[in-house]
């Protein structure tokens, strides 16, 4: 589900910043991005992702401020340094020259001076990143959660219409088996007049009109998807995949019922059921 989180903190003189944003995907896709200095640090950031975020596309930005960072070592090549003076005096008595070399000469001399950029302790750097990182995720969690609510609101409402649909399914089939019978009555008496009525066969045309139509196993599976839809909901585990996959069933029974269904009146509601499960995949595919 959409997101975003941030955190920042600091590790030795190096100050960090992490951020989270997360888009709908039906399964985890993470990606990392960092100073490339940093990156064996990475996989240790993407493992503590994965336990605490399970659905979702999510950008995870690293951001290193190491201006105040005293990781840079000088060393002189005293060795060299003092070959360097020596020449410079030989050179200075060979000539007749002023011997002007100062300190400042010598340094600047090629090799004196050595800079070496101290090693970072990376397992320290990674306590503290992922520190950091998990204070994004509890920042991250906590827009979700907020808007989790909303969506959970939201999705009962679109799931009580359902169950109040499914109640109006279940009211109107018996009714259209008997209004069939009566036009099928109607039928026969414009046809055969006063030539008679085979009530038998009424009553067998009906029955089979009843039992192509019939919709009772369809509804049955539906209500228990609904109470399914409840408890997995109310579960507080990451849901979004087990809602996912029950909204298909709700629209499989959906679908049956409306190719049984051989009455205007519960097409109609069909129509109207159908639209609040769509409603609900779009809604679920927000959801972890």
């Amino acid at each position: 589900m959409t997101g975003y989180g941030r955190a920042a903190g600091a590790s030795g003189k190096l100050l960090i910043t992490i951020e989270l944003r997360s888009v709908n995907n039906r399964f985890l896709d993470c990606s990392v991005k960092m100073p490339r200095a940093y990156a064996a640090v990475e996989e240790r950031l993407k493992k503590t992702v994965q336990a605490a975020i399970s659905r979702g596309k999510l950008d995870v930005f690293v951001t290193v401020d190491a201006s105040q960072a005293d990781d840079v070592e000088l060393s002189v090549n005293e060795a060299l340094a003092e070959a360097y003076v020596k020449a410079i005096r030989e050179t200075a008595a060979r000539f007749g020259l002023p011997d002007d070399s100062t300190a400042t000469t010598i340094v600047r001399m090629p090799d004196v001076l050595n800079v070496k950029k101290r090693e970072a302790d990376m397992d320290a750097l990674g306590d503290d990143m992922d520190a950091i990182l998990r204070e994004a995720i509890a920042d991250f969690d906590a827009m979700r959660l907020r808007e989790g609510e909303k969506l959970e609101r939201d999705v009962l409402s679109r799931l009580g219409e359902i169950e109040r649909l499914t109640g109006v399914v279940e009211e109107r089939s018996p009714q259209t088996v008997a209004e069939y019978r009566e036009r099928l009555l109607a039928r026969m008496n414009e046809v055969l007049g006063s030539a008679g009525i085979d009530e038998n066969r009424i009553l067998t045309e009906a029955a089979i009109f009843a039992d192509r139509t019939a919709v009772a196993e369809e509804t049955v599976r539906l209500r228990s998807h609904i109470a399914q839809f409840r408890e997995i909901a109310a579960s507080g585990e990451p849901v979004g995949r087990k809602l996912d996959f029950l909204i298909q069933e709700f629209n499989r029974e959906a679908n049956t019922i409306g190719s049984k269904a051989n009455d205007a009146e519960l097409a109609r509601t069909v129509v109207d059921m159908k639209a609040e499960i769509e409603k609900i995949r779009e809604q679920i595919q927000n959801i972890e």
